[in-house]
Formats: structure tokens, C-alpha cells, sequence
């Protein structure tokens, strides 16, 4: 939230929350592309203003439906009305109002009595989540919803993981200490630290040496849950940039081989260079452009990560326009994508070796009905464990299930 040691506003930098508003809900774009933007584009605010215009849109769309429930309007995106909404937001949290023409209409509403009357009940709209979502959560989730609902708004903590080719995690806390980054340990494993205020560390030495990676808390257990071992032949089936690519090196000690594959080769180009800075040696990066990549190696892997394309619904407290920009349309497209992954990924996979199916949704669709369809078309597979990772101070949502292969 805004720095309530200073609850002062400035016209050029609320212009700016605005326009980023404007932007964002009006062309689809994603709340962090749109302020990163504008801020390149206004080199000359300083680092508090550049906080107050990022912490101020983020947290406005955290909590859009909220906002524009309390104000008792439908969303829209007329300037004068988010000016008004931003005025509510503000006053939401506490502070005053100054009295610009922009806040007149909304200056001094009793926001907590509004509050008071919203339905009890009416999860998705205290909590900020469309009506689509919120009636599909609760279907699926049952009595979890609410809880999970609250968590997904947390404010998002910065985590990294302890390269452990490099360093130890005790070792990295004593160095970032000693460049002014501050952590604690991450209490779900020996390698994790979260730090104690968010900052930027990517221009730090400890990560220019590839001492560590920014990564949440739960996406670390992912790569410890497929049981690699030093020597194995491995495949990452849908690597991106490497998170947890490079997490498989690390626990494998550059010892087998890691094919990191992806039909996106812009990312895989990220990941070779994580690589390199991580000293990641075992790694071998290639392009999914046709069927022929994933028949060259059938039945060659003893361990396949799967970590697949999802709706993103454990991440929304880190991505908090998901929920508004996510579509019934587009999870129907993903749920079929992760159906198609399971059933011809898992062809790579040796007799007797073992797959991790991974997603980043709280969604049941996404996790373990995939995981039971699957099972019960393909007899040959059993279901090793599986693991639900809730959202929650050190987490974002996550679902890994282990399968083997007889």
C-alpha cells in the first residue's frame, strides 16, 4: 500500500495512476507492462514516485469490483469517474481527500457504512473477484474459497532461492546483508529467503554472480517433488525462462542431462543466459517447432517436469489483473492444452521413470480432474502423491502431482 507515514497526493503522479488505469482495463494490457511503460517514459520521478504510481495502480486493480461496489457504479472507464474511483480507494484506506474539483463528488462518503451494507455472504464482491470466477471457485472449492479468496490478496512478498552450485543459503543471507538486501528465511525449505522489504536486487553483485534467483516460495517445491537424482536424463517439458529448470541443475549437481524445451524460443533464450550466470553446465536448450522434437524422444526421460500452461488463478495476489482479465473462453483453451501436454508429453517418459504434472491454479479443473482423466485413460500410470500449495503469506497457489510410469 501507499506509505502512510506520508498520505500526501501529487496531481502529476494520481494523472499518472489514471492513465495507467486507462490503459490497462481499457486495451487489455497487463497492469505490470502498462506501468513499466510509463515509467521509462518519465525518467524524471524519483524512486518514492515511481513506488506511489506502481503500489497505487496495482492495488486499485487488486480491488476494482470492491471500489466500484462501494462507489455504487458499474465500471467504466470515463476519467472523470476514476478519478472518483481513485478517490474512494484513497479515502478507503484512511487518509483525507484534498479538495480538488476531480474528489468533489466523492469527498466524505461514509465508506465504511457502505461497506457494512454489502451482502455478508457475497464473497467475490468483499474480496474483489468477478462473478464468473467467484461462482467457479466456490463450486470447486467449496468452504476453501473464502480463505483462499483472502490469501490471493495479500500483498506479494519478493522470495529468491539459494543457487546451491554456488552457495549456501546462510552464506547468501551473510552477502546480501552486506549489500543492504535484508532477509529472512523462507520457513518451506532450506534454500529460501524472503526479503524484508521489497527492492530491486537484480543489479545486486550476489545475483550478477548467479548466487541466486528471484522465485516464490511454493515454485520451489515443484523441482524437489520430481525426485531427480545426479546422472538422470531429464526433459522440462514447458521450461519458459528456466525457474525451475535451473532449480533441476541445482539439485542434480550438473551431473545427467536437462533437455529444457518450449515453443517459445524467445524465453528459452532468457534461460540459456540464467544458465550461464547460474553455472548450470547440464542444460540443453531446444525449440518445440514441430511433433518430430517430442518423437525423437520417446521413452528417453527418466524424470519429466510438466509444469503447464494454467489460468494463473494461485498467482492473482502477484498478477492482480488475472482475475479481470482472465475469460471463461480462454480457461476452456487452457484446460484442453493441459489434456493434450498429459497425454502426448508423457510419451516421453522411460517405463519406470517419473513425471510431475505442475500448475500455478487453485482451480480443481486444472489440477487433480486432469490428473483422474488421465489415469483413468492411461492404465499404465499411477498417481505417486500429490500436493495442493494454497495461497498464503509465504506461497502463491500452486498443484504438483507425482505420476510413474510402469
Amino acid at each position: 500500500m501507499v506509505d502512510s507515514r506520508e498520505p500526501r497526493l501529487h496531481k502529476n503522479l494520481v494523472a499518472a495512476v489514471i492513465e495507467a488505469l486507462e490503459t490497462s482495463f481499457g486495451k487489455g494490457y497487463y497492469a505490470d507492462k502498462v506501468i513499466e511503460r510509463l515509467l521509462k517514459s518519465n525518467k524524471k520521478w524519483g524512486a518514492r514516485d515511481r513506488g506511489f504510481i506502481a503500489e497505487s495502480t496495482y492495488e486499485i486493480v487488486r480491488w476494482w469490483g470492491l471500489l466500484w461496489a462501494l462507489y455504487g457504479k458499474e465500471p467504466q472507464l470515463k476519467r472523470k469517474e476514476l478519478y472518483r474511483l481513485f478517490g474512494i480507494w484513497w479515502e478507503h484506506q484512511g487518509y483525507d481527500l484534498p479538495n480538488w474539483p476531480q474528489f468533489a463528488a466523492v469527498k466524505g462518503l461514509n465508506l465504511k457504512e457502505r461497506y457494512a451494507n454489502l451482502p455478508k455472504n457475497a464473497v467475490g464482491l468483499r474480496e474483489s473477484f468477478p462473478a464468473w470466477l467467484n461462482d467457479l471457485a466456490q463450486e470447486e472449492l467449496g468452504d476453501e474459497w473464502p480463505k483462499v479468496a483472502a490469501a490471493l490478496n495479500l500483498p506479494a512478498q519478493v522470495m529468491i532461492r539459494t543457487n546451491t552450485l554456488k552457495t549456501t543459503r546462510d552464506e547468501l543471507q551473510k552477502k546480501l546483508r552486506e549489500e543492504k538486501v535484508y532477509t529472512q528465511r523462507l520457513p518451506l525449505n532450506a534454500i529460501g529467503l524472503v526479503l524484508e522489504k521489497r527492492q530491486n536486487t537484480f543489479n545486486s553483485a550476489s545475483f550478477r554472480a548467479g548466487l541466486f534467483e528471484v522465485q516464490d516460495g511454493g515454485s520451489q517445491l515443484i523441482a524437489p517433488f520430481l525426485e531427480v537424482e545426479p546422472g538422470q536424463k531429464v526433459i522440462d517439458t514447458c521450461a519458459g525462462a528456466g525457474g525451475k529448470t535451473l532449480h533441476l541443475a541445482a539439485l542434480m549437481k550438473n551431473k545427467g542431462s536437462i533437455t529444457a524445451m518450449d515453443v517459445e524460443e524467445r524465453k528459452l533464450a532468457e534461460l540459456k543466459k540464467r544458465a550461464k550466470r547460474n553455472g548450470a553446465h547440464n542444460i540443453e536448450i531446444k525449440a518445440i517447432n514441430s511433433t518430430k522434437v517430442l518423437k525423437r524422444l520417446d521413452a528417453k526421460a527418466d524424470r519429466l517436469l510438466l509444469d503447464v500452461p494454467c489460468s494463473g488463478t494461485g498467482v492473482i495476489k502477484r498478477n492482480p489483473d488475472t482475475k479481470w482479465k482472465l475469460q471463461p473462453e480462454h480457461l476452456d483453451r487452457v484446460r484442453k492444452i493441459q489434456k493434450d501436454i498429459l497425454q502426448n508429453y508423457t510419451k516421453m517418459l522411460k517405463p519406470g521413470g517419473m513425471a510431475v504434472y505442475a500448475t500455478c491454479s487453485i482451480l480443481s479443473s486444472e489440477n487433480e480432474d486432469q490428473v483422474a482423466a488421465f489415469l483413468e485413460k492411461n492404465k499404465n500410470f499411477e498417481l505417486v502423491k500429490d500436493q495442493r500449495v494454497w495461497p498464503s503469506e509465504s506461497s502463491d497457489g500452486f498443484y504438483m502431482a507425482l505420476l510413474k510410469k510402469h
